[in-house]
C-alpha cells in the first residue's frame, strides 16, 4: 500500500480495518486505492464497491412498491470507503467518526441490481481532521456526492 502502488481489498481485509458488520457493512470490496509516497493521507484516493441486492434489509420498508436504497446509507457507504482512505498500515488501530456532511446531493435512485462505485479523495489532513470529496456512481453516472469531514483518533478515544 505504499510507494504509490494501486491495490485492492477483499471483504476479509476490509473487516480487519472497519468495525462495521451486517447489516451496516456497506463496502463489499475496494477495487482500487492509492497512498501517496510520503505517507500523508492528503491526495489519497480509494474506490469501493457496494453490490445492491433485493435482499438488503432496508428494502421492505423503503419502499415496498419501489425499492430504493436510502440516501443516508449511500452517504454511509461513501464514509466507510473514506475510512479506508484514512487507514495506514503502520499506524496504531484507529477510530474514524463522521463529524460533518456537507453539499450532499442525490441525483438518481439506487435500486436492487445496481453496483455502486464509491470514489473518495482526501482533500485535507490536518490535526486528525480529514476532509474528503466523495461520490457514488452507477453505470458511470453520478448518483450521489458529498463532502465528508471525519475525525481520526486512536481506537477507544471516542468513548
Amino acid at each position: 500500500m505504499s510507494n504509490g502502488e494501486a491495490r485492492t481489498m477483499k471483504v476479509e481485509e476490509i473487516r480487519k480495518v472497519l468495525p462495521h458488520r451486517y447489516p451496516f457493512q456497506l463496502v463489499d470490496r475496494i477495487i482500487d486505492m492509492d497512498e501517496p509516497r510520503d505517507g500523508s493521507r492528503e491526495g489519497r484516493w480509494v474506490k469501493g464497491l457496494k453490490n445492491v441486492t433485493i435482499n438488503e434489509p432496508f428494502f421492505p420498508g423503503h419502499f415496498p412498491h419501489r425499492p430504493v436504497m436510502p440516501g443516508v446509507l449511500i452517504i454511509e457507504a461513501m464514509a466507510q470507503t473514506g475510512a479506508l482512505a484514512c487507514y495506514r498500515p503502520n499506524d496504531p488501530e484507529m477510530d474514524v467518526a463522521i463529524v460533518k456532511v456537507s453539499s450532499a446531493r442525490f441525483r438518481a435512485p439506487v435500486v436492487p441490481g445496481d453496483s455502486v462505485i464509491m470514489s473518495v479523495v482526501v482533500k485535507k489532513d490536518k490535526a486528525n481532521m480529514i476532509v474528503m470529496d466523495c461520490q457514488a456512481e452507477v453505470d458511470g453516472k453520478i448518483v450521489a456526492s458529498a463532502e465528508i469531514v471525519a475525525y481520526v483518533v486512536p481506537i477507544g478515544s471516542l468513548n
